[in-house]
């Protein structure tokens, strides 16, 4: 699934879930680095515990992050 991002410097998710398991994630545009790593964390992860960890993190002064983004992003499988 691609997921279209609103307010952070990443434009787009894309998301793979297996039977309520995060098999990928990958990120096109934000802080490469920092987003690989979120990536990998949540790699395994259960889609409901990747929410409640990610959900509502923001990013300096906006209400917002990528991690925030995923979340909303992963809501779309449940």
């Amino acid at each position: 699934m691609r997921y279209q991002t609103k307010g952070t410097c990443s434009s787009a998710i894309d998301v793979e879930v297996k039977d309520g398991i995060i098999e990928s994630v990958s990120f096109t545009g934000g802080c490469n680095g920092n987003l690989k790593g979120i990536a990998a964390l949540v790699k395994g992860m259960e889609v409901k515990d990747a929410i409640s960890r990610l959900q509502g993190i923001t990013c300096g002064f906006k209400s917002t992050s990528c991690p925030d983004q995923l979340a909303k992003a992963l809501e779309a499988f449940l």
